[in-house]
């Protein structure tokens, strides 16, 4: 899998920026990913538009799903 340089130099800068504008986010990922990722855990995702329309969702972390998140941060530390 090639990756155009360009892109992810805009990635990693808009990343930067997310990171600014949202400061709590990145530890929030860091606390789930140390404490809470087990077989079992549920997550929980709501999302609700300027309109006020909300969106939910939720799923049970399986040991497939687990060995994926797992897979993710090797990934991520190479």
């Amino acid at each position: 899998m090639n990756m155009n340089p360009m892109l992810l130099m805009q990635l990693q800068q808009r990343l930067s920026q997310f990171q600014q504008d949202h400061p709590k986010v990145m530890p929030f990922f860091q606390a789930v990913g140390n404490n809470a990722v087990q077989e079992g855990t549920v997550f929980a995702i709501k999302v609700t538009t300027p309109d006020g329309k909300t969106l939910e969702s939720n799923i049970r972390l399986t040991a497939n799903d687990i060995e994926t998140i797992n897979m993710m941060k090797n990934a991520n530390n190479q």
